[in-house]
């Protein structure tokens, strides 16, 4: 199984919705979806890919669900519930009982838009994270440097659950600091059940020009922290045609990891994910 894991998709009404998409991201202020993916993913040779979330929404993860049970090439759904909710775990049994339910097959919360560095710490959420393991499912994690120590902190109190840290940790590739995202992040390399995307690179490099001579000094770092068998592919689409189409992507990624590199583009997200057991193709 050859995987994307990291693709979004979104309509008329999401875009109304997003905060994060502000005038720079005017290029990709259009609806997203299905039609305008597969055709990439073909191109590659991609069996799968992973619909990512892009806000706070049961809605959106229901209409995702439904989405992957009618669209062969959707492989797994990573979805958003709210993690501070008491019920949370009654919550995800009632997606995974819906339509679609079996293709869900992680959780993530944009953790780095919360004003408290620590969110993910909190009592409440790390109870809404011991639910997500309990139900069988990943954890994304979608952090910055600042929130580094608190998703290390919860992961090493969480060892039962798979986490996959998103985008690298975005680091600050545009202004060329290494620290302390590059000591912070090898520091929770060090735990064996969390995993790392190769994915969201580009955008945070040079949109203009995002120069692989840039980007390796941090891509060479995740590789040698993570490992072949800890790396997983994303392309990120279509956020990432603001800096770069999906074929230069893509093409970045073999670069540094090697173009038939099983594992990376395919066999890590299908056992971190369980997306054989979600039906993917």
């Amino acid at each position: 199984m050859r995987v994307d894991a990291h693709v979004h998709f979104w309509g008329p009404a999401e875009l109304e919705l997003y905060d994060w998409m502000g005038p720079e991201l005017d290029a990709i202020r259009r609806p997203f979806g299905p039609q305008d993916l597969v055709g990439h993913l073909e191109r590659h040779d991609f069996d799968c890919a992973v619909l990512v979330q892009t806000y706070s929404s049961l809605d959106e993860t229901r209409g995702y669900l439904e989405l992957a049970a009618s669209t062969g090439f959707l492989g797994g759904v990573v979805g958003w519930v709210d993690l501070t909710d008491p019920n949370v775990a009654d919550t995800l049994a009632a997606l995974r009982a819906g339509p679609g339910g079996r293709n869900l097959v992680g959780i993530r919360h944009q953790a780095h838009d919360e004003p408290d560095p620590e969110w993910l710490l909190r009592d409440d959420v790390r109870r809404g994270l011991r639910a997500v393991a309990e139900a069988g499912l990943a954890y994304d994690v979608l952090v910055r440097t600042r929130e580094l120590p608190a998703a290390l902190a919860v992961a090493r109190a969480l060892p039962e659950l798979r986490f996959i840290v998103d985008h690298i940790a975005k680091p600050p590739i545009a202004s060329g600091e290494h620290e302390p995202w590059a000591e912070r992040l090898a520091e929770l390399a060090h735990l064996e059940h969390v995993s790392c995307k190769l994915s969201g690179i580009v955008t945070e490099a040079e949109w203009d020009s995002p120069r692989p001579e840039d980007i390796s000094p941090y891509v060479s770092r995740v590789v040698e922290w993570f490992g072949d068998e800890r790396l997983i592919f994303g392309s990120d689409w279509p956020v990432c045609t603001v800096a770069a189409s999906y074929d230069e992507v893509v093409a970045l990624a073999e670069q540094f990891v090697g173009a038939g590199n099983e594992a990376v583009f395919g066999r890590n997200a299908a056992r971190v994910y369980g997306l054989e057991s979600a039906g993917g193709s």
